[in-house]
């Protein structure tokens, strides 16, 4: 990642002290709708200790969606900062995160930063894009909760996307309003909003290329998939997705929580492992009984494996891994040990069936 570019109001010397006032915002429907959200997510999520001491960042791209979001967190919250993420993706690039975090002081932000970062190429160039560019909005963010522009549109779409990956519920739960420390207070928010909001203020939005670029999943869903369902549906499919996704994240809370006391029970005398532990090379980690795994219900079962491997170090768990070691429970003929993504350098983490019990190690 390169160098944060910092920026600040050009009579505050520096500090932000003397920053200009909040942009006054006209009260249309879209500015109200937006900033009746953010308001509600403040008084739901943000402590108000935490927030008033250190304010917010929001994170600023220039579109629509977090033009929007920008504009109505200066309003609702004391103190706002801007952090703008620069992919270095395009030729001028550095001029539209200037012209973001112009825009950002002008509406308002104490401060606005410009975080210039390198893109990988594992995974694809959107999944390391979203790294590179998570991974610099949590290095700046000094603290502060990061405010992101996601909408209604952008849960339906991932859901979409979990569906299709068909890797159980947990998939499909979409993203949540507070996910410290993201917080996406625009979920109940349609795009078509942002857009009248930024028009109402005169803002014109940043245009990416990328967003209408036919080779990227997500492109296809929002321009040719999501419209097709709501014809063929009769309208009304991206709530219908939203308010699903909620239902599961609901119900996945309450299983988690059972799921957490069979794990307890699971591990009987044996003490767990701290938290983002890497287990031992000579198998000192905590193992699980066969038999109190076994008589489980299923969805209980795979999510106290699926926290167990955590535990011990596993990373980038797949489905095809939990169903790999959830048959060294079920379906146990003998079968040898299932590697899965971890460990510590030189080694890797293999589950295994000994003695009636899984044991995780780190070969």
């Amino acid at each position: 990642m390169g160098p944060a570019v910092g920026v600040t109001p050009p009579d505050s010397g520096g500090s932000g002290a003397s920053r200009p006032s909040p942009r006054r915002l006209p009260e249309t429907a879209a500015v109200l709708e937006v900033r009746r959200a953010v308001r509600v997510w403040l008084r739901t999520f943000a402590d108000d200790s935490a927030y008033r001491s250190t304010g917010v960042a929001v994170a600023l791209s220039g579109g629509a969606d977090s033009l929007a979001l920008t504009a109505a967190t200066v309003i609702e919250a004391d103190e706002v900062d801007a952090l703008i993420v620069d992919h270095r993706l395009q030729a001028g690039s550095d001029e539209v995160a200037a012209r973001a975090a112009a825009a950002a002081l002008d509406l308002g932000c104490r401060t606005a930063r410009v975080l210039p970062v390198d893109v990988g190429v594992d995974g694809g160039l959107e999944a390391a894009a979203r790294r590179a560019r998570y991974a610099a909005l949590d290095l700046a963010r000094e603290g502060r909760p990061v405010l992101l522009g996601h909408t209604i549109d952008d849960q339906a779409e991932t859901v979409l996307l979990g569906l299709a990956r068909g890797s159980g519920g947990r998939s499909i739960q979409g993203m949540a309003a507070n996910a410290a420390p993201w917080g996406r207070p625009l979920l109940g928010v349609r795009r078509a909003v942002t857009r009248q909001l930024c028009a109402d203020l005169g803002l014109v939005p940043y245009e990416d290329p990328h967003n209408s670029a036919p080779e990227f999943t997500r492109v296809r869903l929002r321009t040719d998939v999501l419209p097709l369902l709501e014809e063929v549906l009769g309208g009304g499919v991206a709530a219908a997705l939203a308010r699903t996704a909620d239902q599961l994240r609901a119900d996945g809370t309450v299983l988690d929580a059972l799921a957490e006391q069979l794990l307890e029970s699971a591990r009987g005398h044996e003490r767990a492992p701290r938290a983002g532990s890497i287990v031992d090379a000579v198998g000192d980690g905590s193992t699980l009984s066969v038999e109190t795994l076994a008589t489980a219900p299923e969805a209980l079962r795979r999510r106290a494996i699926r926290f167990w491997l955590m535990d011990g170090g596993a990373k980038a768990l797949t489905e095809k891994h939990l169903r790999a070691v959830d048959a060294l429970v079920t379906a146990w003929r003998g079968q040898g040990g299932v590697a899965v993504g971890g460990g510590s350098p030189g080694t890797r983490l293999v589950a295994a069936r000994e003695r009636g019990r899984l044991t995780l190690r780190g070969l």
